[in-house]
């Protein structure tokens, strides 16, 4: 089994890069979407969430209105780091399961794991290789503002990350997704086969740090 922490910034295009990797056969876990599954109401991180931030953060549903809790915390560090030490663990665990259950069905998986603070948050994550999506700055302010977010928030939350150019010196491999998805998938092809020639000499007795973690979607 072979354990890939995909990473980046908001607007580098994740979700698209990801999607090449699934459909080349890798399993997909999105750490987003197990966010929000753990925050559903009534849940452990829902209660510590609604006790620390209070029931403004929600809809008539009860459900979190990630809209506006979003904007209390990107404009607060200390804020965020609460969120994240409420919300992560729980993230953890829904992640462990899930790996055990892939590592049943298939041990032989190669898992790519979609962890937006994997350098932030995530270091307790046993990863087998890290890869970086990465855009310039226009980039990523230009998408996020075609999703009508305004210049401003988008920067306080740009800035709320690590850097994109520290995050791509810790990558083993970076995807540079300012053109075309057709560039893009192509070198989402070029990795995909890299990672399983390396899959192929591990089992031939290269040794490898093991990982955990991801669902197919």
């Amino acid at each position: 089994m072979i354990i890939v922490g995909l990473t980046g910034g908001l607007g580098v295009g994740k979700s698209t890069v990801t999607s090449f990797f699934k459909e080349l056969g890798a399993y997909i876990i999105d750490w987003d979407e197990l966010a929000r599954e753990v925050i559903r109401p009534h849940l452990k991180a829902w209660k510590e969430i609604v006790e620390y931030f209070g029931k403004g953060i929600l809809n008539d549903d009860l459900t979190v209105n990630r809209q506006k809790l979003g904007d209390i915390v990107f404009s607060d560090k200390e804020k965020l780091a609460r969120l994240n030490q409420i919300v992560h663990p729980e993230v953890f665990r829904e992640d462990e399961r899930i790996t055990g259950e892939i590592k049943n069905l298939d041990p032989d998986a190669l898992i790519v794991k979609d962890v937006p603070l994997l350098f932030e948050v995530a270091r307790l994550l046993s990863v087998d290789k890290i890869v970086v999506v990465s855009v310039s700055e226009q980039t990523q302010l230009r998408r996020l503002e075609e999703k009508g977010m305004s210049r401003e928030d988008a920067q306080n939350r740009i800035k709320s990350q690590l850097p994109l150019a520290e995050k791509s010196k810790g990558a083993d491999f970076v995807i540079n997704n300012d053109g075309l998805p057709e560039e893009a998938r192509r070198q989402v092809e070029e990795i995909y086969a890299l990672l399983k020639k390396g899959k192929q000499h591990r089992n031939e007795g290269v040794r490898g740090r093991l990982a955990r973690k991801t669902s197919r979607r």
